[in-house]
């Protein structure tokens, strides 16, 4: 028994179980089981099962509400929670729930032009157009288009938290993907990538850094310069009134943060995963900025070593996830531009069959999102930072590989200097 104990684990621990007709099959049948259980979630929430008491929303209606202000001129009033959810109210019925809006102008700008469409039309074009670029960016990293592959990224599960919440972690994990694609072909491309990633800066905090460190210089201007451009054309069309009633809305949601008006269970940071454990504020923040500053380091020292492509991608991913500020449930896509980075990475696989298995387990201990509240476990910045970790052991490696290498080159060169 034992022996067979050991077999068995040894089998789980190396990773060869793990082909692509188990990951093909796998995720065939965990698409099945999430779109049927999203289908049923649908008509129960929308009273199609059983009449609800109380119609639910989606986030969407709060970017959708700020769009119709903007389009009646009055876009400051995004900002006015009693304007906002009186516009939400219009859009979704009088019974729902306000859903806040605390993003900075320049994501006001597309929305602009979604709310002229009907609410529905909206919802699916926005969160279709984003998947597509989601899925496409993935493909691209993982170089192949295959049906295990576009299974395996769309049964991740954040995808249908993204899609119940309405939310744009899609655009986000596109955007991001997609900028690191081009990081060492079309710099410039993208530079303009990451500035279009302004409309969430918090995962955009580590990417000077990165650039910096690496000598990416015209990547930094040209992110520098989109972001600059949006936020003058949010200006232009908005007014200087907009940004600063934002500004003061924007100082004022880190208190609605830190209460837990929103649940410590659905934060995937060191600062949620310590308040949901009972820290206070001030150590959650210190907590939190560790993590950061542990994020940071492995960024500059990732860079500045100029590492091949898929580990600086995978190490910017994966640590701006750890890095945040604020990092919610659905913000996990970004960690998928990460290990999809990793599996790119092919060449570094040797020795490492194991991270399949953690991955693995990853991708599936994220299937119920409300662990976090039911356990009072940290489960999402438990996986955040297990991710972070993979990627920071695969650097390691590599930078160890290269110093043995090094020193192996230098004992060849005094050994012919001798002869």
């Amino acid at each position: 028994m034992a022996a067979a104990f050991a077999h068995a684990w040894e089998r789980l621990r190396d990773g060869a179980w793990l082909d692509r007709r188990c990951v093909g099959v796998g995720a065939g049948i965990l698409l099945a089981l999430q779109i049927a259980a999203f289908a049923f979630a649908v008509a129960g929430t929308h009273g199609w099962i059983v009449r609800m008491p109380k119609l639910p929303t989606t986030d969407f209606v709060s970017f959708y509400a700020a769009g119709q202000l903007a389009d009646a001129g009055t876009p400051a009033l995004a900002y006015d929670r009693t304007a906002h959810f009186a516009a939400e109210k219009r859009v979704a019925g009088p019974d729902i729930g306000y859903q806040f809006f605390n993003y900075p102008p320049v994501y006001i700008l597309p929305f602009a032009a979604l709310a002229r469409l009907p609410y529905l039309l909206a919802f699916i074009l926005f969160e279709g157009a984003t998947l597509g670029l989601y899925l496409f960016a993935a493909c691209r990293i993982l170089g192949e288009r295959s049906g295990t592959a576009l299974a395996a990224l769309c049964a991740f599960p954040i995808v249908f938290w993204n899609f119940g919440l309405g939310q744009n972690a899609f655009l986000t994990a596109g955007l991001f993907g997609m900028a690191t694609l081009f990081i060492d072909r079309r710099p410039v491309v993208a530079g303009l990538l990451f500035g279009m990633l302004c409309y969430k800066p918090q995962f955009g905090v580590l990417v000077p850094l990165a650039l910096a460190a690496g000598g990416q210089w015209r990547i930094l201007a040209a992110a520098v310069a989109s972001a600059a451009g949006l936020v003058l054309l949010s200006l232009v069309l908005f007014g200087a009134d907009t940004w600063r009633d934002f500004l003061q809305v924007a100082g004022a949601s880190q208190g609605m943060y830190a209460s837990g008006r929103i649940l410590f269970g659905g934060m995937a940071n060191t600062f949620g995963a310590a308040r949901l454990l009972g820290a206070g504020v001030p150590v959650a923040y210190g907590l939190q900025a560790v993590a950061s500053l542990v994020a940071a380091s492995a960024v500059v020292i990732v860079w500045r070593r100029r590492l091949p492509l898929p580990i600086r991608a995978a190490i910017l991913a994966s640590a701006a996830l750890v890095a945040a500020p604020l990092a919610l449930l659905y913000d996990l896509m970004l960690g998928v531009v990460a290990a999809a980075w990793l599996i790119r990475d092919r060449a570094s696989l040797a020795g490492t069959a194991w991270e399949k298995t953690v991955m693995a387990g990853l991708y599936l201990v994220l299937l119920d999102g409300r662990l976090g509240d039911r356990w009072h476990v940290p489960v999402l910045p438990l996986a955040a930072i297990a991710l972070f970790a993979l990627v920071s052991a695969r650097a390691w490696r590599e930078i160890a590989h290269r110093r043995g290498a090094r020193d192996k080159q230098s004992m060849l060169a005094g050994s012919g200097n001798a002869a």
